[in-house]
């Protein structure tokens, strides 16, 4: 399909510099799954331009494209302040200029049966949704596989809990005359300017999914009650709830409804769950939803020695497609288990929920775990499941923390 942007979006320049960062951010990242990033510490790294307005403290710079957030910053309410949230580019950010006029900013839609351009000003007269859900990096917790897969080694802060605002993607399709007949896919792409003598294929940010993901999808111009920041997309993202964070395109360019998927390399080989040592190919499972998942984000290793006595041990656990039934929390590396609480609203079924026990803790080391289960029943794993680029892991024995009490 057609995977060069819009001829009307507003001509922009890629940063400085990009060539190089496009073959280290974009290139590397599709013939392998993921790219390689440094995992030097951050005091090595400051925020790059495009985020330097995120809270230094709250986050781990990996490069110029992957920024994590600490796990001792999560805190115990439900939304991910914007400040914080990691960021996980497969490209260079485009410029501030594509957010300067952002209501001008147009999408192709094709695949309907009346296809046009919309900007975004035609898009908010076309309808309006929020949904609060669970944006992860395919790659969250690859940092716990000891296999070191090439890529940023996230450990549990490629996530967040976000609020969405825009209109949803049924609405824009009824309004264009239906989705075509025979369409099985929402094929996404991104409005990054390519630079040229590459193959678009290649290398631009293109993604496919269920059709049937478009009845909860948005066209979003807003993020936790703002524009959405260009580090996270704006002017205008598509978002997927329930779905992996490569599938919510940011900068969105094209939406189309295809009968077949997208042949970009990210969609073919990119992203593709491949043994232990072999390469993504279009056989292979692609990643896409999400599945239940929890940890915990207190008390941490790095608070320090413990005093002996009672704790609130927290975290956050999500079902990916389903809604959170429950949590069990273990203090002895899940020999045990004991029922956690839910604290704090309900904001739907693809919302994570915080969760809280309350445990006497005596003297010693205490590893503390914790295994989430869904509306349909669905536990939260042991182990990961080992695939060559690290994704989806979701093990409960990964993700526990073992603090000292004294």
């Amino acid at each position: 399909m057609h995977t060069q942007a819009p001829a009307s979006l507003p001509r922009r320049r890629l940063l400085a510099g990009s060539a190089s960062a496009l073959a280290a951010a974009g290139l590397a990242s599709f013939h392998q799954g993921a790219a390689a990033q440094s995992a030097a510490p951050a005091a090595a790294k400051p925020l790059p331009g495009y985020a330097g307005w995120k809270n230094a403290d709250a986050v781990i710079v990996h490069s110029s494209t992957t920024i994590e957030t600490r796990r001792g910053a999560f805190g115990t309410s439900v939304i991910t302040p914007s400040d914080q949230l990691y960021v996980r580019n497969n490209l260079p950010t485009p410029p501030e200029s594509i957010v300067a006029d952002r209501d001008a900013w147009q999408v192709q839609v094709s695949g309907v049966k009346e296809p046009r351009r919309l900007s975004v000003r035609e898009l908010k007269s076309l309808g309006l949704e929020t949904v609060t859900m669970v944006l992860q990096c395919s790659g969250n917790g690859r940092g716990f596989f000891p296999s070191k897969p090439s890529g940023t080694p996230w450990t549990v802060g490629a996530a967040g809990c976000v609020v969405w605002s825009g209109v949803p993607v049924r609405d824009v399709a009824r309004a264009l005359g239906g989705v075509a007949d025979g369409m099985k896919y929402m094929t996404g792409t991104g409005g990054e300017v390519l630079p040229p003598g590459i193959d678009p294929k290649t290398v631009v940010v293109e993604r496919s999914v269920p059709l049937e993901a478009m009845q909860d999808a948005l066209l979003a111009w807003e993020m936790n009650g703002e524009p959405i920041p260009l580090a996270h997309g704006g002017p205008l993202r598509l978002i997927v709830p329930g779905y992996t964070g490569v599938n919510n395109i940011k900068y969105i360019g094209q939406l189309a409804f295809t009968d077949k998927e997208s042949e970009a390399r990210i969609m073919s080989h990119g992203y593709r769950i491949s043994p232990p040592g072999g390469k993504g190919d279009p056989s292979q499972p692609s990643v896409q939803q999400m599945s239940v998942k929890s940890w915990i984000n207190g008390p941490l290793p790095e608070d320090g020695e413990l005093a002996p006595g009672r704790v609130q041990i927290h975290g956050v656990a999500f079902g990916g497609m389903h809604a959170v039934k429950g949590v069990e929390v273990s203090v002895d590396g899940g020999k045990t288990w004991q029922a956690a609480r839910l604290v704090g609203p309900d904001m739907g079924r693809y919302a994570w929920r915080q969760f809280v026990l309350q445990a006497d803790l005596p003297r010693g080391s205490h590893t503390l775990a914790s295994r989430a289960t869904d509306a349909q029943g669905n536990v939260q794993p042991e182990q990961r499941e080992e695939n060559q680029a690290g994704y989806n892991n979701s093990s409960w024995a990964d993700h526990a923390v073992t603090v000292k009490v004294g």
